[in-house]
C-alpha cells in the first residue's frame, strides 16, 4: 500500500523479443510486477461478493480484461490492513509538498487477524475461480505465465496480523504467503516504518525490535522474503544485519532523484547491489517526481530517469517495477494495468534492447526470488 536448464526450450510466451519489437509487441515481455493493492480494493468492496469487478473487469488499476489487455503477468498481491481511520494518507497534502503527515495508530492483532484473513480469502477464491494461480515457487512463475494466468504472490504488507509467536506465520505460509514486509509504515510490535514526509530520509527512530530480528530470521528460514519498501533506515540496516538472504524492496524509488522518506538513498542501493537484491520501481507520482507532488501529469521520463539510476547503482539484473497499482496514483500516459505498453514503448524509445526489457520486466523478480525462497 502506496500512497495511495539454459538448452530447453523457453515457453511460447516468454520467448526473447526481436532485438526491435515493433508496436505489435507491445504487451511482451509480459510484466511480473513487485506491488498491488488490489485484494484492499475487492474488499473494500465488497469482499467475497465483489470478485466480478476482478474477473469480468471493474473501477480501479487492475482486473482481469486489463492484465489481459496490457500484457501483465502478475506479481506481489498485498495483504495490507487500513487504519480504522480510513484515511492512512492525506492526499491532498501529498499535492502540495513540503508535507509531514502523521502516523496511524498500530493496530492491534486481533483486529489485523480479521482483515488479514478476509483479503487472504479473496486471494484464495480468484485462483479458485481462475483469475490467478498462486506461485509458491519462484520457478512456477513463468510456468503460470506462459499458461497465460497471472502469477500471485501472496505478500503482507506489514506484519500486524503475524503474533509474536509465530503461529500464523506458520498457518499463513501453508496456505502460500511468501513475502512479508515488518511494517507498513506506522509502528508494529516488531519494527518501524518511514512517514510520509517530503523532503526527508528515512533515517528516523528506532529500527527492529527484539521481535523484528526474530521475525527476519524465522523468514530466512522458511523462505518468505522480507519486503524492505515502508521499513526506515535504522530497520533497513538491522535486516541486512540479521538476514542471510538478498536484500529487496518491493516498491521504492531512488532518492537521489526524488527526496521522499519513501524512497532509497545511494548508499541503501549499494548495500542492495553487494546482496544480489532487488528494487522495484514504484510508479507513485509522489516518489517519482523531483518536486514530491502526487500529481497524474508526470511524463515517463521521470519514471526512466528512475530506471537508469537504479541499474547505475544495482546493475541491469537487479532492477524491476513495483507499480502499487489500486494503491497509489500513477502517470496518466499509463493510467491503469492496460497502460503498460505505454511503458514498455518509453522504455524502447529509450533505448533498452530486447534482453534488457525482459529483465525488468519479470526475469529479474523470477532469478531474486529463486535466491531468496531457495526454490
Amino acid at each position: 500500500m502506496g500512497i495511495i536448464a539454459a538448452t530447453k526450450t523457453q515457453p511460447k510466451d516468454l520467448q526473447p523479443l526481436p532485438d526491435r519489437p515493433t508496436a505489435s509487441d507491445l504487451k511482451q515481455p509480459l510484466i511480473f510486477d513487485g506491488h498491488n493493492d488490489l485484494l484492499l480494493k475487492v474488499q473494500r468492496a465488497g469482499g467475497l461478493s465483489a470478485l466480478s469487478d476482478y474477473m469480468e473487469g471493474g473501477p480501479g488499476h487492475l482486473d482481469l480484461p486489463k492484465a489481459k489487455a496490457g500484457g501483465f503477468g502478475g506479481g506481489f498481491f498485498a495483504i495490507y490492513v487500513p487504519s480504522a481511520s480510513n484515511a492512512d494518507v492525506d492526499d491532498l497534502e501529498v499535492r502540495d509538498p513540503p508535507y509531514d503527515l502523521p502516523l496511524p495508530d498500530a493496530i492491534g492483532w486481533e483486529d489485523a487477524m480479521t482483515v488479514a484473513m478476509s483479503q487472504f480469502a479473496v486471494l484464495l477464491r480468484l485462483e479458485e475461480q481462475g483469475g490467478l494461480k498462486i506461485a509458491r515457487t519462484a520457478r512456477e512463475i513463468p510456468e503460470i505465465m506462459a499458461q497465460c494466468k497471472v502469477a500471485a504472490i501472496a505478500h503482507m504488507e506489514g506484519a500486524e496480523a503475524i503474533d509474536p509467536d509465530f503461529e500464523t506465520l506458520e498457518v499463513l505460509y501453508a496456505a502460500g504467503l511468501r513475502s512479508l514486509g515488518p511494517v507498513w509504515s506506522r509502528p508494529t510490535i516488531y519494527g518501524h516504518g518511514v512517514p510520509f514526509r517530503f523532503p526527508s530520509d528515512g533515517d528516523i527512530g528506532p529500527g527492529l525490535t527484539d521481535h523484528g530480528v526474530r521475525l527476519v530470521r524465522r523468514c530466512d528460514e522458511m523462505g518468505v522474503m522480507i519486503d524492505l519498501s515502508h521499513l526506515n533506515e535504522a530497520g533497513f540496516w538491522d535486516v541486512a544485519r540479521h538476514s542471510t538472504k538478498p536484500l529487496v524492496a518491493t516498491h521504492s524509488n531512488a532518492h537521489a532523484l526524488s527526496a521522499s522518506a519513501r524512497n532509497l538513498t545511494d548508499k541503501q542501493l549499494d548495500a542492495i547491489a553487494e546482496t544480489d537484491g532487488m528494487v522495484g520501481l514504484n510508479f507513485a507520482t509522489a516518489f517519482l517526481r523531483e518536486d514530491g507532488r502526487m500529481d497524474a501529469d508526470t511524463p515517463l521520463d521521470t519514471m526512466l530517469r528512475h530506471l537508469d539510476h537504479l541499474m547505475s547503482r544495482l546493475g541491469e539484473d537487479r532492477v524491476g517495477f513495483g507499480s502499487d497499482f489500486d494503491g497509489a496514483m500513477v502517470p496518466a500516459e499509463i493510467g491503469d494495468v492496460s497502460g503498460l505498453p505505454a511503458l514498455r514503448k518509453a522504455m524502447m524509445d529509450h533505448g533498452y534492447d530486447a534482453a534488457l526489457l525482459e529483465k525488468l520486466c519479470h526475469r529479474n523478480w523470477v532469478r531474486v526470488l529463486e535466491a531468496s525462497w531457495g526454490h
